[in-house]
């Protein structure tokens, strides 16, 4: 493949800012970033490609209902519009037979380098009840030998399984953790002292900050306390404006040392589109502007994507661009294990990036050096 090349007035290399440069990249892999003058550039910005490691749907598609390598496909090139070069499709509460389709269709995908596919997220069907959230309460149950056939797989790249850690044990936690798994705690009742102990065990992150997860109280920390104290792990937020109060989300920022809070959609499938319903297991799900409701009234995943939540981020809460473009893509890659060749445009790292424009709007994209259309 023939060397290709791009000139930018302005760089984010993941760790600081380049101007009047040019990339070069081939085989899907940058090589060389050189100096150039200020005439021969885009008046615009490359930044490293987006990492979402929660994202249910796009682009008319939801995994759970069609998990097949063309609804991947569909949500890949869905994303890819607003800057995400890398996701982890996953896979809401549901059956045995889904999980197993789903799974199947990921080691395809993997197998087969689909672009933007990096692995699996199982958002269940291991949760709490009172915290379900909209995940159907007919699907949550506890860890069986079905489960843990399809986790224990080695052909689905990155694997990611969130849990309430109330009806899983310690001992499960690590066996999880010791089939290459990464745990995360969230749709859960639990108190802070059994949130300590799945850390413990091996559980490094926590799914969307506050949403479905016990509170923080003056005598007991909850899921959010330990989640908020505790320096080590990794927890994903949604900035979307309905998800997490402005406040919140400002003492989050806080309070996780820098490169622990990383930002994720939970999107479903209108993004990309001008869809204002989808059926929703037994039920549906309406969009109002920029919102998703089930019939309950509770929230029901995003519409949001990550270019929009990055200018969230700096417009409503005050975030550096620099740290805003980290959280969705250097940290993401830190979290996954992934940060030796992505999250970063450096020489040997993948040629996996984001052009973008003053208002922070993704002009266009590349995954593995393709450009996007």
């Amino acid at each position: 493949m023939s060397t290709q090349q791009i000139a930018v007035a302005k760089l984010f290399d993941g760790e600081h800012w380049q101007h009047n440069v040019s990339i070069s990249f081939s085989n899907g892999v940058i090589d060389a970033i050189t100096a150039v003058s200020a005439a021969e550039v885009q008046k615009l910005t490359l930044a490293p490609g987006f990492i979402d490691v929660q994202v249910n749907g796009g682009g008319g598609a939801l995994f759970n209902t069609a998990p097949t390598l063309e609804t991947l496909t569909t949500m890949v090139k869905a994303h890819a519009r607003f800057g995400s070069t890398a996701l982890l499709p996953t896979v809401i509460t549901d059956s045995i037979e889904v999980m197993q389709q789903a799974a199947d269709v990921i080691a395809s995908a993997i197998a087969s380098q689909l672009p933007g596919v990096l692995g699996v997220h199982f958002e269940g069907p291991h949760l709490s009840v009172p915290k379900k959230g909209v995940h159907p309460v007919g699907h949550i149950r506890p860890l069986s030998e079905q489960e843990l056939a399809i986790y224990a797989r080695t052909d689905l790249g990155v694997k990611m399984v969130t849990v309430a850690p109330e009806n899983m044990t310690p001992a499960q936690i690590s066996q999880l953790v010791a089939l290459g798994v990464i745990v995360c705690l969230g749709h859960s009742n639990a108190d802070g002292a059994t949130v300590d102990a799945a850390i413990a065990a091996g559980a490094t992150g926590f799914t969307h900050l506050y949403n479905a997860m016990s509170p923080l109280t003056s005598r007991e920390p909850g899921m959010v306390g330990v989640a908020l104290a505790d320096p080590e792990t990794w927890c994903g937020i949604i900035f979307d404006g309905h998800h997490v109060h402005p406040t919140a989300a400002k003492l989050a920022l806080a309070s996780k040392p820098q490169g622990k809070l990383l930002i994720v959609t939970d999107a479903m499938s209108p993004v990309g589109t001008t869809d204002t319903e989808f059926d929703f297991f037994d039920g549906k799900v309406t969009r109002t502007g920029n919102k998703l409701t089930a019939e309950s009234g509770q929230l029901a995943g995003s519409v949001l994507d990550m270019a929009g939540a990055v200018q969230y981020a700096v417009t409503e809460l005050d975030v550096e661009q620099a740290e805003a473009l980290r959280m969705a893509s250097l940290y993401p890659a830190e979290f996954i294990g992934k940060a030796s060749s992505m999250g970063r445009i450096a020489p040997g790292y993948r040629a996996d990036f984001v052009l973008l424009d003053d208002a922070g709007l993704a002009r266009q994209c590349w995954i593995a050096g393709q450009l996007q259309r």
